[in-house]
């Protein structure tokens, strides 16, 4: 290219160099951009040179052009520069990744036990390398030395691998005709259980060991899996011995299940010593429980769980009764004894208003006490009673016309069969229709106190049956699987004590749940069908 430069004015030559710049493949031409260079600086030395002697003054023309070629030379340079620090990276890259192909190979050469599967390993690392590109001519020949020492390694590792190849087959093979020894002489063990598990850890070891010869190889190994049959038969047999126990176990098992559910179905119990004397009863059977071993493990969870199901329904109807003993029973007397002293003091009042509102407390407070003996019952009762009845007749006694009671008792009852008898009106909202009928009943005044609860409960009644609670779909459905669940667990209740003769009363009990929870189930989903 020197010799086609020389023919170029400085202008062509700067042409030239900015062609050169636009090339894609541009850093390669390097050379070419030093050859314009310095052709360029001579013919331009030249052009001066003879403008010098002809006595003409050096042009602005020259620097002009000298400006421009330096210009575009310096945006070359700069482009370049920054070309070959990405290429010194990109090496260095390389560089790294040589070096854990060669850390690989090492490994390789190393660890060659399988010679099979090692060439194509080493296939794999070759290939590998050839696709990564140059390094630092610094790193070249010790990155390639070292790596052509490795693969050369790996060939002479080869061949005395065949050698060793040899050796270790003999070697497997002792070790294998050792443990053909150990399970034969396993076999003749009485101790079945401990020639079984023995068993396993002589076939992990086996395993572990490495391949024999191939004339050997199905000899060695029938005569191991002859005495793995061997012991396996005697392990079996011990096994069905175990099933055998199991299923007496769990006859012994049902047995105490059909006890105690004849003591928890037991309705004739009337004090606390016979309470007592059936605990231990219950007692001694759980302790016989304990005595007998495992079912089989299908069987085992369902037995226990009927045995605790009978054990359970004693202690909670145990339960029920002690929770009036006379510790609670005399706490509740003292209680409704105090609410009497102040039934008695506010009996003769005649601060009406007042007054019924205290009652009306002192009502609440006795429904929230806890039993009393039946012999005190009674009696605290009537006592009680009689102060509210006493305060009661002489209010109504004496009413103003504004507080007409018996009037109040009317309207109520006029209103309740109002709602009885509501049919909502189209268009009409069911709310504020509910609203209205309560609204009007609070405004109604007091009733005569022996009418009170009975009016109260008749109005709550006739407003649930005219304004039913309406849920939502998700909440219909959820009620609807959850009594799913409960007649499901009512069905296994009934299981548990189907086989007792004196558990009638518990399961008419739960068919009587389970009758109601299936008629609820058809309510619903009527109302889930006419959502849709």
């Amino acid at each position: 290219m020197s010799s086609e430069l020389e023919k170029f004015s400085l202008e062509e030559l700067t042409l030239e160099l900015k062609r050169l710049g636009t090339l894609e493949d541009r850093m390669s031409y390097s050379k070419d951009v030093e050859a314009i260079k310095s052709a360029f600086y001579r013919l331009l030395a030249k052009q001066k040179a003879d403008a010098g002697a002809a006595g003409e003054a050096v042009s602005d023309k020259f620097t002009l052009l000298e400006e421009e070629f330096k210009a575009v030379y310096g945006d070359f340079k700069r482009e370049k520069a920054e070309f070959n620090k990405e290429q010194e990276q990109q090496r260095l890259e390389n560089l790294h990744k040589k070096t854990a192909l060669i850390q690989e190979l090492k490994d390789l050469v190393d660890n060659l036990n399988d010679v099979q599967a090692a060439f194509p390993a080493l296939r794999d690392i070759q290939a590998r390398w050839r696709e990564i590109g140059q390094v630092p001519a610094s790193d070249y020949r010790n990155v390639n030395d070292t790596y052509q020492y490795l693969v050369e390694r790996f060939y002479d590792m080869v061949q005395i691998n065949h050698d060793l190849r040899d050796l270790d087959f003999k070697k497997n093979l002792e070790a294998k005709e050792e443990l053909c020894a150990q399970a034969e002489q396993l076999a003749q063990s009485e101790d079945v259980l401990s020639a079984f598990n023995t068993l396993q850890r002589l076939h992990e070891q086996w395993k572990e060991i490495g391949p024999v010869a191939k004339e050997y190889r199905d000899s060695i190994w029938e005569r191991f899996k002859a005495a793995t049959s061997q012991i396996n038969k005697a392990y079996q047999a011990h096994f069905e011995e175990i099933k055998a126990g199991f299923a007496a176990n769990l006859k012994a098992k049902e047995a105490l299940c059909v006890e105690v559910e004849e003591i928890a179905g037991k309705q004739d119990i009337e004090d606390a010593a016979q309470w007592n004397a059936l605990s231990k009863q219950i007692e001694q059977i759980q302790q016989k429980w304990k005595t007998i071993g495992f079912a089989s493990r299908k069987d085992n969870q369902k037995i226990y769980d009927r045995f605790r199901a009978a054990c359970d329904c004693f202690y909670a109807r145990k339960r029920d009764y002690f929770l009036n003993v006379k510790g609670v029973m005399d706490q509740n007397i003292l209680k409704k004894e105090a609410i009497i002293a102040q039934a008695e003091q506010l009996k003769t009042s005649t601060d009406w208003k007042k007054t019924t509102d205290q009652f009306i407390a002192l009502q609440k407070q006795w429904k929230e006490i806890g039993a009393v003996p039946r012999k005190k019952s009674e009696q605290l009762w009537k006592r009680f009673r009689a102060a509210c009845d006493e305060f009661f007749a002489n209010r109504d006694a004496n009413a103003k016309p504004e507080n007409d009671f018996h009037g109040n008792l009317k309207a109520k009852k006029a209103l309740i069969a109002e709602i009885e008898a509501y049919v909502p009106k189209e268009g009409e909202s069911r709310e504020a229709a509910q609203a209205e009928f309560l609204r009007r009943y609070r405004e109604i005044g007091f009733v005569p106190f022996k009418e009170k609860d009975n009016i109260a409960k008749a109005f709550k009644e006739a407003m649930q049956q005219a304004f039913p609670p309406v849920l939502g779909r998700n909440e219909l459905i959820r009620k609807y699987n959850a009594l799913q669940q409960e007649i499901v667990t009512y069905e296994n209740n009934i299981g548990f004590f189907s086989n007792s003769k004196n558990s009638e009363p518990l399961i008419a009990q739960m068919r009587e749940r389970i009758a109601k929870a299936k008629e609820e189930l058809v309510k619903i989903e009527e109302q889930i069908r006419s959502e849709q």
